[in-house]
């Protein structure tokens, strides 16, 4: 099978797997419409893109930095687009993105769980910071979900003269631990109901499976931390107010 037949075959395979997907959550009434297509074409277009950009970065050690800083933008940007609607919805975004990612790799790299390479902070980079975007995503809208439900219970707090961080204190450890679950299950059935794609990947580029095994307990470990963080921080910056709803969006 030559490139060009190897291409279009694979496309139309990707294509098939995306129509289901679309049909399906047509018939099921999920709402989404063509929300998957979108997300599928958008994946397409940037993967490819990186995939351009990665031979370029990984020749030149310098544009590491551009490139992590575009993937903390956009997966600020991301983040800012789910929660607008708490009041400091973005801040809170940005904070706990940067908050998040920035102490996972610091820890991982610091304390020299994965080698300081060019390539290790791409691969692990693009994991951590997108792990702390769900996590941003997960714990802002569970807060502003649970605060409108336990609204009357907010403002009992206040009116006995409770500052707002102890008023949502317990809806935002609620978020906080609502956000974390299903991460934390999928991490403690890897190797028993899922194989991760650190693992999987570093297998196919030729490391051992007690190798990538260890660069896979870095990587969820990793995950865990960062996403702990992040939802911790957007939890109290949005607890940090006695408003719960942004009425600007």
């Amino acid at each position: 099978m030559d490139v060009v037949a190897h291409y279009a075959w694979f496309g139309a395979g990707l294509l098939l797997m995306t129509a289901l997907t679309v049909g399906l959550g047509w018939w099921a009434g999920t709402g989404l419409r063509l929300f998957p297509l979108w997300a599928i074409l958008r994946a397409v277009v940037q993967l490819g893109v990186i995939a351009v950009l990665l031979r370029g970065i990984l020749s030149v050690p310098w544009t590491v930095a551009g490139f992590v800083l575009l993937m903390l933008t956009t997966a600020s940007l991301t983040a800012i687009g789910r929660i607008h609607e708490l009041w400091h919805g973005r801040f809170a975004a940005v904070a706990g993105v940067l908050a998040g990612a920035a102490i996972a790799l610091v820890v991982i790299f610091g304390l020299r769980l994965v080698d300081l390479q060019v390539r290790y902070l791409v691969a692990v980079g693009g994991i951590i910071i997108g792990n702390s975007m769900s996590a941003a995503t997960l714990a802002g809208r569970n807060f502003l979900r649970t605060s409108r439900a336990r609204k009357d219970e907010v403002e009992a707090w206040l009116s006995l003269g409770a500052t707002p961080a102890r008023a949502h204190q317990d809806i935002g450890r609620e978020s906080v631990r609502e956000s974390l679950i299903p991460t934390l299950d999928q991490t403690k059935s890897t190797g028993l109901v899922t194989l991760p794609g650190a693992f999987v990947g570093a297998l196919f580029g030729g490391a051992s499976p007690a190798v990538a095994a260890q660069f896979q307990l870095v990587v969820l470990a990793g995950i865990a931390l960062t996403m702990t963080v992040t939802a911790i921080v957007v939890t109290r910056v949005a607890g940090s107010t006695p408003y719960v709803a942004n009425p600007q969006g």
